[in-house]
């Protein structure tokens, strides 16, 4: 992390670049780290190995591993509130200074937040989808049918939550999942899965939000998601200015105007808060 004098710095080069202009947001894991959901590429982050979409549709076991996992999860992942960054963020798309918040996370925090203008590109755990009929439910409606048809998962205690909302669950043959209740075809929760692409009307819209702003301010995201950087790239091909918010390294450092490496709470809150005066 850079000296609190770069930082400090840096943070007053961003706000100037960031004044009076339209804001485009585009979020990831380290906004929500403070909500208590852990981020999946920060320092210290676990080794994952993320089920991908292949192997959900190809294996029954494999759905149940996933299920029993994620329910596990949501419990602490469904539960978690917006933190004082969601909130700045709302503050700002309310004053009409940011137009709306790309994420690429699936928690609906920012929706919960207030911003009106989310464009969830990887989904949002909190929906569940049928694959074969296209029915949506919510997800408390889907974890309240795995507990009636699984009162045995509350025993489980070896929980380690992810950024996701799943968790490590070594013995699932005796799970029942859910089908769906329309036409009993398979339910997945309406996220993004390793192995599959962003719906291209969904990054379409998060790339008519870029073209529409003057600034794009990237927030608690390392940039590794390729959709994160095919975003940045349509903002340096129309010449915007490119303000990072991020600790550490992250892959669009190069074609930042301005790089403030610092956590995205405190340093939202601080922008929301100069660009009140």
């Amino acid at each position: 992390m850079e000296a609190p004098v770069a930082a400090e710095q840096h943070l007053a080069e961003a706000i100037e670049l960031l004044r009076g202009a339209r804001v485009a947001v585009l979020t990831g894991a380290g906004v929500s780290t403070d909500s208590g959901i852990p981020d999946y590429r920060g320092e210290g982050a676990p080794v994952r190995t993320p089920m991908t979409v292949q192997t959900f549709l190809a294996s029954e076991r494999a759905r149940k591993r996933y299920w029993a996992g994620s329910h596990l999860g949501w419990r602490s992942f469904g539960s978690a509130v917006p933190n004082r960054g969601h909130l700045a963020l709302a503050d700002l798309e309310s004053r009409g200074i940011v137009g709306g918040v790309i994420t690429q996370n699936v928690d609906g925090l920012h929706r919960r937040a207030g911003n009106r203008h989310v464009i969830e590109l990887h989904g949002s755990m909190d929906r569940v989808l049928c694959l074969t009929c296209g029915q949506h439910y919510a997800r408390q409606a889907i974890a309240a049918r795995l507990e009636e048809l699984n009162p045995e998962i509350d025993l489980e205690t070896a929980i380690r939550p992810a950024p996701d909302g799943d968790v490590e669950v070594d013995d699932v043959d005796a799970m029942v999942i859910p089908a769906c209740t329309v036409c009993g075809g398979i339910l997945k929760p309406d996220v993004v899965f390793f192995g599959e692409f962003v719906p291209s009307d969904r990054f379409q819209a998060a790339a008519s939000l870029v073209q529409g702003a003057d600034v794009l301010l990237v927030a608690g995201s390392s940039l590794v998601v390729n959709s994160g950087m095919r975003l940045l790239e349509q903002a340096r091909r129309k010449r915007l200015p490119i303000v990072i918010v991020n600790r550490g390294v992250t892959k669009g450092d190069g074609r930042a105007a301005v790089k403030v490496d610092a956590g995205a709470s405190e340093t939202l809150v601080a922008i929301a808060d100069a660009l009140d005066s």
